[in-house]
């Protein structure tokens, strides 16, 4: 697989290419398949229809990586918490954590309740071409902990930062509740069937260099070294959103760093390049317009020319992007590298 040499930096014939959030509603093909399903989170537990979207942009776009199609709070709605998810505001915990009593009510296996993703991934597999990839993924612990503290999506993480520098170590049993939990997940995934494992930290950048180094980043090694004793065939992408500030202090045994669309990319080959395949960046808003997104394509070729690169966006797809434009990219980006 084309994908799984450029994340083990082996030569590759082309810049291997998918985006995050490739499947989603940019394709009418996605946004009848919802429909169906009803709403969002019976789409991630109705594996046939949950399977069916995975494939869609692997056919529609020709990308070399399908990623699972689920979403990170499945982990602390199995952990037992109430999840729900509200049009235009998003998803929300009906009884965030509030303190001990709080934390020691939730489980360390929700992996075992897990089984519609593990079902999703195992249809995936036998219906996605051979030398096509399958990535599976979870988010961080730092992200998912700022979720089910705040009980939403914050601008603040008010909550989250006051416990951190208040009762530290709170958060810090908080974070590791979680991380046993991701590591479970992870490795019952790549049972299932999937190629590469992604930890999502989507929340990076809402903390100052130590405290993420302190309550992020080290949690994120941790899965990424638990996957790695365990699972060495295994590529491990961590996607550290917002962090250009602190580069030099990113170290880990992982295979591929993810770079954010505000983080200059030569400036991550010059720290990281040498040690890590670099995943990114392009704009996702380019996509808008084909002259800006090809430009833009360009030049992020040329910084990774002779360099270990798998070519995405620096966040997701964006809901009302042009197809055709991002059919154009992967055939561009196969073509030019």
């Amino acid at each position: 697989m084309v994908f799984i040499d450029a994340c083990f930096k082996r030569r590759t014939p082309y810049t291997p290419v998918w985006f995050m959030r490739q499947a989603g509603r940019y394709l009418s093909e996605y946004k009848e398949v919802r429909k169906q399903a009803g709403d969002f989170l019976s789409l991630c537990k109705n594996p046939k229809l949950a399977s069916e979207v995975t494939l869609q942009p692997v056919e529609i776009l020709n990308v070399d990586a399908a990623i699972l199609f689920s979403d990170i709070l499945v982990v602390p709605l199995e952990m037992g918490m109430d999840l729900g998810f509200f049009a235009g505001e998003g998803p929300k915990f009906s009884s965030p954590i509030r303190d001990a009593k709080d934390l020691t009510q939730l489980s360390e296996d929700a992996h075992t309740r897990l089984n519609y993703v593990y079902d999703t991934i195992s249809l995936t597999r036998q219906n996605l071409a051979k030398d096509k990839a399958l990535i599976g993924f979870c988010g961080a612990p730092w992200t998912l902990a700022t979720y089910m503290i705040e009980g939403e999506g914050s601008k603040t993480y008010a909550k989250s930062k006051k416990i951190l520098y208040q009762n530290p170590q709170f958060l810090h049993n908080i974070l590791e509740k979680i991380t046993q939990n991701l590591k479970l997940y992870l490795e019952s995934q790549i049972k299932a069937g999937v190629d590469a494992v992604m930890v999502f930290d989507s929340w990076a950048s809402a903390l100052e260099e130590s405290a993420y180094l302190e309550f992020g980043w080290k949690y994120c090694k941790e899965i990424a070294d638990y996957i790695k004793v365990k699972y060495s065939h295994i590529p491990v992408i961590l996607f550290p959103k917002g962090i250009s500030g602190f580069l030099d202090k990113i170290d880990g045994n992982f295979d591929v760093f993810g770079v954010d669309w505000s983080t200059p990319l030569a400036l991550a080959k010059e720290k990281l390049g040498a040690k890590y395949t670099l995943q990114g960046n392009l704009e996702p808003c380019r996509i808008y317009d084909k002259e800006m997104m090809l430009k833009g394509t360009k030049e992020i070729l040329e910084i990774m020319q002779g360099s270990a690169h798998i070519f995405n966006l620096g966040h997701g797809m964006l809901p009302d992007l042009p197809r055709e434009n991002a059919i154009a990219l992967v055939e561009f980006i196969h073509n030019y590298s």
